[in-house]
């Protein structure tokens, strides 16, 4: 087994890793992955990529960043190959342009809300995708930032713009149920 820096090899910090972002990465799966059966396997993909990844980890970042980039560089690749067979991933400016459905808003139940929020960013593209997902599990711009290559007042620019779009969508599907 190679040494890491730090005394720790790539199966100690594969087993930390598994152990801490357990929970995110499922959501993360979740969130790139609409399909039960397909979602175990890109949890599974990931979880390989990770242990793979190790290897080579340098700690030049920290443990939480690495496997952040790992987990969606790894998503996204999944995204790109089942791409042609799903119905297209759409811009920003298509999910705003998009029809809300036409159910009744006043009774969805926050498990429906969620769903919904949940098949709105599944639709992004990857790098929105990943970008709101770190956001949603507490990243701030400067870790997203590091994690996607882009810099952080684009990330900051991308989550206000991303949460401005779910926020009218909610409320332009509460209303259409009134």
């Amino acid at each position: 087994m190679t040494e890491s820096v730090g005394g720790r090899g790539p199966d100690e910090l594969y087993e930390e890793a598994a152990a801490s972002y357990s929970g995110p990465l499922e959501r993360l799966a979740r969130a790139y992955e609409a399909d039960p059966e397909a979602r175990r396997d890109l949890l599974q993909e990931i979880h390989l990529a990770l242990w793979r990844s190790f290897a080579r980890f340098d700690h030049r970042c920290s443990l939480r960043t690495w496997v952040y980039q790992v987990a969606h560089n790894t998503a996204a690749s999944h995204i790109i190959r089942q791409r042609r067979s799903r119905a297209g991933l759409v811009s920003l400016e298509e999910i705003e342009a998009m029809p809300v459905r036409g159910e009744d808003r006043l009774a969805a139940d926050r498990r429906t809300a969620v769903e919904d929020l949940v098949r709105l960013i599944q639709r992004l593209k990857p790098v929105d995708r990943q970008v709101i997902l770190s956001y949603l599990e507490g990243m701030d711009a400067a870790s997203i930032g590091e994690i996607t290559g882009l810099k952080p007042a684009n990330v900051a620019q991308k989550i206000h713009r991303i949460k401005l779009i779910l926020a009218w969508r909610s409320r332009r599907g509460a209303n259409h149920g009134e």
